[in-house]
C-alpha cells in the first residue's frame, strides 16, 4: 500500500533535490572562470561533509539515516560534477576529436577526454561500498553507484548518437566535448537503455511497496526509485524532441565566450 512517510514523500524530496542540485551546477559552473576556484573549494567541503555523513548514517536504518544518507551521497556526486564542469578534473585530452577518427580510435578519443573525471567517480563509488558493505543502512553508496550507472549509460548513447541533444546548460569551456557526441540519430542501443532504466525503475518501486508500510526500508526503496525513474526519464528525453535543459534556464548566468 502506498503511504506518505515511506512512498510519495521521498519521491518529492528526490524530484526536489534532483532539480536544484542540477541547477546550481549548472549556475556554478557556467559563471566566469574566475569564480571557479571558490566554487571548487566549497563543492570540496559539500563533498568531503557529505562523505561524513553518509559515514555517520550507515549504522543508523532510520527515516534520518536514510535521508541523510541520500543528502550526503547527493553531495559527494555534486563535488564531482563541479569540478568535472569547471574543467579542473576532465581527462589528459582536452582537444577536440579528430574529424577523421572513427570506431575504437573515436572511442579511444573519447574516452581519454573524461578519463580522470570516470576514474574518480568509480573509486569513489567502490570506497562508498567497501565502506557500507555490512552496514544496516547503504542508501549512500547505492544512490552513488545508481548516479554512476546512469551517468555512464547516458555517456554511452551520446557517443552513439541520439536524437535530441540538449546542450543548454553544457559550459562553454568544454565545447570541445562535443565533438565526441554521436549523430542525430535513433538507434537500437537507446531503446535498450530506455527498457534497462525503466525495468529498473519499476523493480525498485516494486521493493517500495512491497517493503513495511512507512518503514526506513520503503522510504530508502523509494528514494533509489525515483532516482532510477528521473534517469529513465533523461534516457527518453534523448529521444524525443524534448528541450529538458530549458528546465534550469532560471539558472544560466549570462553566458560568455569561452577563453
Amino acid at each position: 500500500m502506498v503511504s506518505w512517510t515511506g512512498h510519495v514523500l521521498p519521491v518529492i524530496a528526490t524530484i526536489v533535490v534532483w532539480f536544484l542540485a542540477t541547477g546550481l551546477i549548472a549556475w556554478a559552473d557556467n559563471r566566469e572562470r574566475r569564480t571557479f576556484p571558490r566554487s571548487l573549494k566549497l563543492a570540496g567541503i559539500a563533498g568531503v561533509g557529505g562523505l561524513a555523513v553518509v559515514a555517520w548514517s550507515m549504522n543508523k536504518p532510520t527515516l534520518i539515516g536514510v535521508y541523510a544518507a541520500f543528502a550526503g551521497a547527493i553531495l559527494l556526486w555534486s563535488w564531482h560534477e563541479i569540478s568535472f564542469l569547471t574543467g579542473a578534473v576532465t581527462g589528459p585530452r582536452r582537444e577536440a576529436c579528430p574529424a577523421e577518427a572513427r570506431g575504437l580510435e573515436r572511442f579511444f578519443h573519447a574516452v581519454s577526454a573524461v578519463a580522470w573525471h570516470e576514474i574518480a567517480l568509480a573509486l569513489s563509488a567502490i570506497g562508498l561500498i567497501s565502506l557500507s558493505w555490512n552496514a544496516a543502512n547503504q542508501i549512500g553508496a547505492m544512490t552513488f553507484t545508481l548516479l554512476l550507472a546512469m551517468r555512464l549509460s547516458t555517456k554511452l548513447m551520446i557517443f552513439f548518437g541520439v536524437p535530441n541533444m540538449s546542450t543548454e546548460i553544457f559550459p562553454p569551456h568544454l565545447a570541445y566535448l562535443k565533438t565526441y557526441f554521436g549523430p542525430r540519430r535513433l538507434g537500437a542501443e537507446l531503446f535498450l537503455a530506455i527498457a534497462g532504466t525503466s525495468a529498473l525503475a519499476v523493480w525498485l518501486g516494486l521493493i517500495a511497496i512491497n517493503a513495511p508500510e512507512g518503514s526506513a526500508s520503503a522510504s530508502g526503496a523509494s528514494l533509489l526509485f525515483a532516482l532510477a525513474a528521473l534517469g529513465a526519464l533523461e534516457h527518453l528525453f534523448l529521444a524525443l524532441p524534448i528541450r529538458d535543459g530549458a528546465l534550469w534556464g532560471w539558472a544560466l548566468p549570462s553566458r560568455r565566450p569561452a577563453n
